[in-house]
């Protein structure tokens, strides 16, 4: 080993400070693991590595190459490119208030937390392709963050710097990506702003508040204040007939129970108007379509959700319900100088 690695760090100060977190009334407590509580230099270490190319073979790519702020942590892509030119088979998922998931994490729930979440991409050949040791020994020997674990994690010495430590501070950034409860909806809940009646229409069938309005079957699945249930459901996008047959198995990859084939992640509709195409393959290019999917009543398998059905609405009821899901669009998130690149 070379001798640098070992060098003492303990002149460095370490007493980090309790990180608080900003969240929307609404929203619900969010559990942090003992093991991991967020501190300030955590979090501030994290949004580093979140965005350093360090994480990859060659350096090119960060985390955030395929988790873009304006996009609400999406690339806005149906499948991403990883450092080789190599697509994957899924689209990014958005990291918008993922600190809530407790039910595993991806499309197919395979990472139980998002200190595993952050560790599975560095590894991954179609992503950053790197291996944890190689990223390590770069991390050892870079100019500034030895220091910064030091003050995050109070390590002694440069070789104490881990992927495990690299990963909780990771998951302390992204734990920090919550909603800033700016969006129309939020204020429409304070009564600070009213509905347009487009709007107001949308919002009557999404969660079927209205008897003399068709029920669009939105807010099972996707109910506030978060707008997901974090459930892994069949939906219905693919036209086979055994459960079998579905091209990529979702949960059922995971679980290896033919019940689960076809089943992903309910994602959040919170900012759904920035984080196009959609979908877990990025099938559908707009909003429109994902609607048009939805009114048709999809394909059925003996696993497609029980809500997937023929719903009847117009052209004019589907426009309403896009314009109510606009009203979900958080556009200080996405500009807020916290969560973007210390970098730039």
């Amino acid at each position: 080993m070379d001798p640098q690695d070992s060098a003492d760090l303990s002149r460095i100060n370490y007493d980090p400070i309790t990180y608080t977190l900003d969240l929307p009334n609404s929203f619900p407590m969010m559990e942090i693991p003992e093991n991991n509580l967020m501190t300030i230099e955590g979090v501030e270490l994290g949004r580093k590595l979140f965005y350093d190319p360090i994480l990859s073979a060659d350096s090119t790519m960060s985390c955030s190459s395929c988790h873009l702020q304006k996009g609400s942590f999406t690339d806005n892509r149906a499948t991403s490119e990883g450092i080789d030119g190599i697509s994957g088979t899924r689209s990014s998922m958005s990291l918008l208030n993922t600190g809530f998931i407790s039910t595993g994490l991806f499309w197919d729930g395979r990472a139980d937390n998002l200190e595993e979440l952050a560790l599975l991409p560095v590894e991954d050949p179609i992503e950053l392709h790197d291996q944890w040791p190689n990223v390590e020994k770069k991390l050892m020997r870079n100019e500034y963050y030895p220091r910064l674990f030091r003050e995050a994690f109070g390590i002694e010495r440069k070789n104490e710097i881990t992927s495990f430590l690299a990963a909780k501070a990771i998951a302390q950034f992204v734990r920090t990506l919550n909603s800033t409860g700016n969006s129309k909806w939020d204020q429409v809940q304070r009564n600070e702003v009213f509905f347009t009646d487009q709007e107001l229409e949308g919002f009557l069938m999404f969660f079927d508040e209205d008897p003399s309005l068709p029920d669009a079957e939105c807010g099972h699945c996707h109910s506030r204040p978060l707008f997901t249930t974090n459930e892994f459901i069949n939906n219905g996008i693919e036209p086979v007939t055994g459960l079998s047959e579905f091209p990529d198995k979702g949960l059922g990859k995971r679980t290896q129970n033919l019940i689960d084939n076809g089943k992903f992640r309910v994602p959040t509709l919170r900012n759904i108007e920035l984080t196009g195409p959609y979908m877990h393959d990025g099938r559908f290019e707009n909003l429109n379509q994902v609607l048009e999917h939805y009114n048709s009543g999809g394909h059925v398998q003996p696993n497609t959700d029980v809500l997937i059905r023929p719903l009847n609405l117009s052209t004019e009821q589907q426009e309403a319900i896009i314009a109510f899901l606009k009203t979900l669009t958080d556009s200080d998130f996405v500009t807020k100088e916290e969560f973007s690149s210390p970098f730039e």
